[in-house]
């Protein structure tokens, strides 16, 4: 049957799967086979392909012929003579004749010396028939095998050209391009910048670790073709992607493991039209395709959506970042505010890190935050770099905020810091004053009010201050009275009633009395240490709660 679900002649199925025919292939068909067919010489050059099959008892069939051809006799024509022999020969390897197939049944019972050292010298395969074939029938059958995958590969040509039509006129990115020819392949695509970094890499039939690994080396060892197809010594297939003369990189398409290049023109084709596709998607798309690969490499590394360590480490090391062992790595992020553009800190960040020779990738995590991952040497020490990455975005944003993580001595340990400055970022407030020597946040900050403002979301810690000093602001409302004001002032004395009293402007007397309706109102002791201390926990919850429930409600009127 043919693709499109036609019946074929007896005897014609296609025995290479879209692939052109090949003289081994057509040795294989049962109407030669029948003929016992034996090689003679050329053995290893089987796969050539066959554009048709010529029947000649000519003495110069070269003429007829435009190559490609494998070439059908009863060797009636072949010159007596070693030199005629050689000649005819000659003109076959000379035009592109694929193969010279000889029966033995009327003139000769075994091939002729000449002939088979003629074929051995011009690198012509000779194949001897046993028996006798019916040649029409050959050409048949083998024509029509090869009309029938040239109509194949005419409809699955469009089905390529329709596919990557359709990609183009819904806007599709790089990403969604290159999973398309891989899928439409079968084999792995990437796309790599013209700095030989790989930006985006689809597998197929392999993992990112086998594509990428050592891919900078790899890719800089051939030079590139300026046109589709060229070839790099692994047998790699590759096209340059490129608009009215400005090239920005080439798309990649890789051999399948252990099967070697095997490309046709089918995947010719889709790298052409991969090409052709990614030129549109970097036209209609403004973000450029080394930020896209960053932003989705941070995002992968933090939510941990690598196959293996090993994926993520050359998807890294061919985005630039170095990933040997005695580095180490930490995980920066700088929450800009809402609404605050990220390209132009991400830009500017990038640069500066540049300039200070710090390898990272740097990237959009989300809406209005930053990720920054550092790859530093063995005895670089990574505070000054935080610190100098620091400056540059509040610089840009004065209201950002910088968070930091913990040095991790592997790649594999990067979302750890991307977790633990992420806990750093959701316990600053904005707006929170640095510490003198710095100029960013860092796990050693958050003490217990920024561990709860961390947690005021969480019902069960509104639940306890609420319980814990409810009584006290419901008289305080009711009343029109200030005890949670004095009762704050005790607590931050640590207990001291005449610093309460000062702080509060109030007499001794006064405090006491107000201590002891605040011990009644609240059933507390308040001589009792642990219970001074649950109730400053609650206070301290209270005030967080309310000063997010402020900025809230601030958010919202904005």
């Amino acid at each position: 049957m043919s693709d499109d679900g036609t019946a074929r002649p007896p005897g014609t199925d296609p025995p290479t799967n879209g692939r052109p025919l090949t003289v081994s292939d057509v040795l294989a068909l049962p109407v030669l086979a029948a003929g016992q067919p034996q090689v003679v010489t050329g053995a290893l050059l089987l796969d050539r392909p066959v554009r048709w099959v010529h029947i000649t008892e000519l003495t110069d069939p070269a003429s007829f012929l435009k190559g490609g051809e494998l070439v059908l006799t009863t060797g009636m024509p072949l010159p007596e003579d070693a030199a005629g022999v050689r000649r005819y020969v000659d003109e076959l390897a000379d035009v592109g004749a694929t193969a010279l197939v000889i029966e033995l049944v009327r003139r000769y019972h075994r091939p002729p010396e000449p002939l088979v050292h003629a074929c051995r010298a011009r690198g012509l395969p000779l194949v001897t028939l046993a028996r006798d074939v019916n040649f029409l029938e050959v050409t048949q059958v083998v024509h029509a095998l090869i009309l029938g995958n040239q109509a194949d590969a005419m409809r699955r040509a469009q089905r390529i050209h329709e596919a990557f039509t359709a990609l183009t006129l819904r806007g599709a990115g790089p990403e969604d391009v290159v999973r398309a020819a891989a899928e439409m392949s079968g084999h792995t695509v990437v796309l790599e910048n013209l700095v030989h970094q790989a930006l985006i890499c689809e597998p197929s039939g392999s993992t990112v670790e086998d594509a990428l690994t050592d891919w900078e080396q790899r890719s800089r060892a051939t030079a590139r073709g300026d046109h589709v197809g060229g070839r790099e010594p692994e047998g790699r297939l590759v096209a340059p992607v490129e608009y009215q003369g400005e090239r920005w990189g080439h798309v990649v398409m890789l051999p399948a493991p252990g099967i070697g290049p095997a490309f046709g023109p089918e995947h010719r084709t889709v790298l052409e039209r991969t090409a052709m596709a990614l030129t549109v998607a970097r036209l209609i798309h403004p973000t450029s395709w080394e930020h896209t690969a960053h932003r989705n490499a941070l995002r992968d590394l933090v939510e941990q959506r690598h196959r293996s360590p090993g994926d993520a480490r050359a998807r890294c090391a061919a985005l630039g970042l170095p990933c040997e062992d005695g580095r180490g790595f930490l995980a920066i992020l700088v929450d800009l505010g809402a609404g605050h553009p990220a390209s132009g800190p991400e830009t500017r960040v990038s640069q500066e890190l540049r300039t200070a020779g710090v390898p990272a990738l740097v990237g959009e995590l989300a809406p209005g935050r930053l990720g920054v991952l550092l790859a530093l040497g063995p005895s670089q020490k990574w505070r000054p770099v935080a610190a100098r990455l620091s400056r540059t975005v509040l610089d840009l944003a004065p209201q950002a905020v910088v968070s930091v993580g913990s040095e991790v001595p592997d790649l594999s340990d990067a979302a750890r810091s991307f977790h633990q400055a992420g806990r750093v970022a959701e316990a600053t407030v904005p707006g929170q004053p640095l510490p003198a020597d710095r100029a960013f946040h860092e796990l050693s900050d958050i003490g217990l009010r920024r561990l709860l403002y961390a947690l005021r979301e969480d019902t069960r810690i509104q639940d306890y201050a609420e319980r814990q000093l409810g009584p006290l602001i419901d008289h305080d409302t009711r009343h029109g009275t200030d005890l949670l004001t004095t009762l704050r002032h005790y607590l931050d004395a640590a207990g001291n009633k005449t610093t309460a009293a000062r702080r509060g402007g109030l007499s001794r007397e006064t405090v006491y009395q107000r201590l002891r309706t605040i011990e009644r109102l609240l059933d507390r002791d308040l001589e009792s240490g642990e219970q001074r201390t649950e109730l400053h926990v609650a206070l301290t919850a209270l005030d967080v709660l309310r000063l997010g429930s402020r900025r809230g409600a601030g958010s919202t009127g904005a």
